[in-house]
Parts: structure tokens; sequence; C-alpha cells
């Protein structure tokens, strides 16, 4: 297109087009892979103290805070070393021949602490700390792969599928809705405000997703329909969700039950004639034909949603009169059996009512993305056995701000896509654009912490 900012905009959007995905045994691998590289990093992580920034009419102080500041930087590259770029790594080339030494080093450092706990001051990491882990990896995942997607070192199996399948990047807005359900007001029984407060609250999002909208067609940047609809995106999910949940009040012990009947309800739609219509390519001129994957999708995610909240609540905050340690024990065997158990369903689901499909949020999906989730956590968890484990400072950086940390890589991500032919660029180049990529990301998120600049409105 003559004078387009984005010229191979319709090569691009073939190129994450009529994907079939991967499979789960790899998904599982790879859920393995990912949280044994952060609880390597809590095992043999030196304690950081958080550090007050220096004022400006005071010279000392701020000679003091910029060596502090410059220490915190080098803490941060180190996080980088030992959780991003294996991840990256191993995302592209070699999840299967990584996962058992990954399994065994862990075992080997975890083993080597617990013979030596005298040496570690401080007790595990808390519940709070695993579940802030879990939604920072889950981040950190997500950042990677919107960028990486769009280069041809990225292997097509991870990219998002077209109608059935499963793949790692398929996982990302079911993980985002679900970590957040986990520590919802709801799942902590926090009242909630009015829906007029509510949806005050949400304007924020309202307001990224038209700003997305808006962005993207000014730039003339690669879309793909199918995803969610002509118009739709995640942000305009997010905020639906979020408005359906605060008008609908449910307690958080019977939100379960409500989401599941939400689900099985939407599945039972969805056989008997709805996949027809959401998977075609027909659309029509009204706003719901446009947008027909994003607006039918709600019902899944708002199911999702409610079924987290009900597992937040009953994993982590429903028990308030257990003793700490009783917590931290049953609250890993129970994450790891529920995971097992939505594993199961997943197969069954997946093999006899209908196959995996992101782009309808059907209950394959939900499934799947609860027994991921949950699979992930587990594995975090086992840094309860080393008394000696310290959260990085990389994860506090981003758990302070993972929907800035969001928004920073959709502008990194635009921004490398305008500016670089991310198709016919070279593997080596590739690979050095998304290692700068992460890095800037994780540094910036970094120093935005550091300062105290905090972005949350959901």
């Amino acid at each position: 297109m003559d004078g387009s900012l984005n010229p191979n905009k319709h090569l691009k959007e073939q190129f994450v087009s009529n994907l079939t995905g991967s499979s789960m045994f790899e998904i599982a691998v790879m859920s393995t892979v990912a949280p044994l590289l952060s609880v390597l990093r809590h095992s043999i992580c030196s304690s950081y103290q958080t550090v007050t920034p220096a004022k400006k009419n005071d010279h000392d102080n701020a000679i003091l805070g910029s060596k502090k500041l410059g220490n915190y930087v080098a803490t941060l590259s180190v996080d980088f070393l030992f959780i991003v770029l294996p991840m990256l790594l191993i995302f592209h080339y070699w999840v299967y021949m990584f996962v058992i030494p990954m399994m065994v080093l862990v075992f080997s450092v975890v083993t080597a602490n617990r013979f030596d706990a005298s040496n570690y001051p401080g007790g595990p990491l808390s519940l709070r700390t695993n579940v802030s882990s879990y939604r920072v990896l889950m981040m950190i995942i997500t950042f990677l792969c919107i960028l990486a997607v769009d280069f041809k070192i990225f292997p097509r199996r991870h990219a998002k599928t077209e109608t059935y399948g499963t793949s790692l990047m398929d996982l990302g807005v079911g993980s985002f809705i679900f970590a957040n359900a986990l520590v919802s007001r709801q799942a902590r029984s926090v009242s909630s405000a009015n829906w007029k407060a509510a949806v005050q609250s949400t304007s924020p999002l309202l307001l990224l997703g038209f700003a997305r909208l808006l962005t993207t067609r000014s730039v003339d940047y690669q879309v793909h329909t199918g995803e969610y609809g002509v118009h739709w995106n995640f942000f305009f999910t997010l905020a639906a969700v979020s408005i359906l949940t605060s008008i609908i009040k449910i307690p958080p012990q019977y939100s379960g039950i409500f989401g599941v009947a939400i689900l099985i309800g939407f599945q039972y739609w969805l056989s008997h004639g709805l996949n027809v219509y959401l998977l075609s390519d027909e659309r029509g001129t009204n706003i719901l034909s446009k947008n027909k994957e994003g607006i039918f999708s709600i019902l899944g995610y708002w199911g999702l949603y409610l079924v987290g909240v009900q597992l937040g609540y009953y994993l982590f905050f429903g028990n308030r009169s257990t003793t700490a340690f009783r917590t931290i024990k049953w609250a890993r065997v129970r994450v790891s059996f529920i995971s097992l158990v939505f594993w199961l369903v997943t197969v069954l689901l997946d093999r006899h009512v209908e196959r995996v499909s992101r782009r309808m949020c059907n209950l394959a999906y939900v499934t799947l993305v609860l027994a991921q989730n949950l699979q992930v956590l587990a594995i975090l968890m086992l840094s309860d056995f080393n008394a000696g484990s310290k959260i990085s400072a990389l994860e506090e950086a981003l758990n302070r701000n993972l929907l800035g940390s969001f928004l920073l890589a959709n502008l990194l991500t635009g921004l490398v896509n305008l500016y670089v032919d991310t198709l016919f660029i070279p593997s080596f180049s590739a690979l050095a654009i998304l290692l700068a990529y992460a890095y800037c990301l994780s540094i910036i998120t970094g120093i935005a912490g550091f300062y105290g600049v905090k972005l949350k409105f959901w």
C-alpha cells in the first residue's frame, strides 16, 4: 500500500493465520521448565532491600541513591540472565532437552540448601509471594511471545491457533484473567463497590481498548480479525468481565458453581450450532457480527474468572483460622491435585465433547487454562522447601506494575513492527532484537518500581 507505515501488513497477517498449534504435552513441558527457572533463582537469590530514592537537593544522598540504583540495575540484570534469557531460548529451541537437566539442577540446589538451612535466615516464601511470582511469570511469558511471534525465528506451533488446537500463545488472555481472579477482591471477600463505581473503575480499560483500536487503524497495524473480530480487543474483554462481575455479585464460595453453570450452558450453545457461526469467515454489517468472536467469548472468560475467584478463596483466602505452615503445605497439595484433575478433564473434553478453541473460549479451553496455570503455581510452590528462598528483584518490580509492563510491552512491540521488517530479518538479528526488547522492558519496569511508579486499575 503506497504511503503506508506498514507496507507488509497483509503478509504479517497471513504469517499468523491458519495455524494449528502444538500439543498438550509440549505445553505441559514448557509449563514445567519456566517455573523451575524461577524456583532456581529463588533458591540462590541474595537478599535485596528496597532503597528510598535520593532527594534532589541533597548531593550526598544523590550520590548514595545513584550507587544503590546502580546495584539494583545490576541485580535486575542477573535476574534477567537467570529467568528471562533462558526462557526465551527454551521457547525457541531446546524445551524438551532442557526439562530433565533443569529438574535435576533445581532438586540439587534445593536439597543442598535444606541441609544448610542454618545459613539462610528467614522462612519459606509466603503464599502471597508464591502467587505473585506466578502472576509475574505468566506476564514474562506473555511479553516475550507478543513480539517474538512476528519473527520467523519463533516456532509457528507456539503462535495462536486459527480455530481449534492448543498453543503457548493461546493461553495468554485466559491466564491473565485467571491470574487476576485468584487475588481479586471477590476471592479475598472484600466488599465490592456499587456498579457505578465499578464501571468508573473499569473506564481506563475501555479507554485503552479504544486507544488500541484507533492506534492500529491510524498506523495501518496488522490485526488478525479471527482473534477477536474487527473492532474488539483484549482490553474490551477485560472490561466486560470486570463489569459483569461487579454488577452480578456472587459470594466467592459459590462463584465457581455459577461459573461452571455458565461454561456448561455456553458449551451446550456452541455444540448446537453457535460454533459454526463463530468460526465462519462470513460477517454481517452489524457490530455484533463484526465482533462475534470477542463478544460471545465473554461468556467463557467470565465463567473462567468466576471459577478462578472460588479457587482463590478456597486455596488461599478462605481458611483464615488455619496456621501459616499448614496453609502453605496443604495449599501446595491442593493446587497440584486440582491441576492434575483439570488436565484429565481437558483431555476428555478435547476428545469427546469439542476440541480446545481459544477463539471461542469453549469449555475445553477454560479447563486447559486452569490446568496449566495451576501446574505453574504448584511448581513455584516448591520454593517453600528451601528456607533461604527469596523472590527476585525483577519479579518484585513486575508485580508492582503488571498492567504497566504489559502496556509498555505492547508499545515496544508496535514500534519494532513499524520500524523493523520482522518477516525478512536474519535469525541472529531477530534474536538480538528480542533480547534487547526483553532487557529494556525488564530494566524500565524495575526502575519505575525503584522510584515508586505504579499503574494499576483492574
